[in-house]
């Protein structure tokens, strides 16, 4: 399913291009501070802290090859580096980063508590760790509307509604995660951005990709009922007299202090 780059970036990563530097900013972080990234993806998280953190060097790991080439063409900076691995077994040593981030991803990782049990490791004693992650259940609206109108045609696709398969994405849930993993003055906020897309197939487009449950799950179903939940979330969307679909899009960030 995170393989093809530019299929994520039609889907998701344009949009988490655009929220990773208010995350980064809102952080706070002094310039010339040593970042890791956890989970970078095609790059948006590494990149904004280049343009907004000015940081000394910023890595960034991730399981996937597709994504990493993506990535490493994207963000030519030299004081980023991209290298794979899985985030439950950071390949690094204790106290290596001043800050350690992660977006988007966490709710992925089979065993989220081991991954920020690392992300604590392999921050500096002081030193930040942060994280975003979709709000699944109600505030990343092109995702939920989508599995809304899947689950009217497809009583089955209840079951695999983001919003009920992840439910660390959620503020409770996320700060205890960070609190366990031995974090200190842990603190959850949000951030919201709109989502806007020029008509119906800059929104539907993107879901034939593969890249991301919802549209694995579209890859799965005969046309027909491809064509029916299309159809269906046509006559749903809010659209405007210039046929642009206005949605948006809220994460919850955590952030504590090793």
């Amino acid at each position: 399913m995170w393989q093809s780059g530019d299929a994520y970036e039609a889907y998701i990563g344009r949009w988490s291009r655009r929220i990773a530097e208010t995350f980064v900013r809102r952080l706070g972080v002094p310039a010339s501070r040593r970042w890791l990234d956890v989970g970078c993806g095609t790059g948006a998280l590494t990149s904004a802290v280049l343009t907004a953190a000015d940081p000394a060097e910023v890595t960034g790991v991730d399981p996937s090859e597709g994504f990493l080439e993506t990535a490493r063409a994207t963000v030519p900076d030299p004081r980023a580096t991209f290298t794979p691995a899985d985030a439950r077994e950071l390949p690094f040593p204790d106290d290596r980063f001043d800050v350690t981030v992660s977006g988007l991803v966490l709710n992925f990782v089979p065993d989220p508590a081991a991954a920020a049990t690392e992300i604590a490791r392999v921050t500096v004693p002081g030193g930040l760790a942060a994280a975003y992650l979709w709000d699944l259940a109600e505030g990343m609206e092109l995702i939920r509307l989508f599995w809304d109108a899947a689950a009217e045609l497809d009583p089955a696709a209840a079951e695999l509604h983001e919003g009920r398969q992840f439910p660390l994405c959620r503020p409770e849930p996320f700060g205890r995660l960070w609190t366990e993993a031995g974090l200190n003055a842990v603190a959850v906020s949000e951030i919201k951005i709109p989502t806007v897309f020029r008509d119906f197939d800059d929104y539907w487009t993107p879901f034939l990709g593969a890249q991301g449950p919802a549209p694995a799950y579209l890859a799965t179903l005969r046309e027909a009922r491809r064509n029916q939940i299309r159809e269906l979330l046509r006559s749903r969307l809010p659209t405007d007299p210039d046929g642009s679909i206005p949605l948006s899009a809220r994460a919850w960030v955590v952030r504590g202090t090793a």
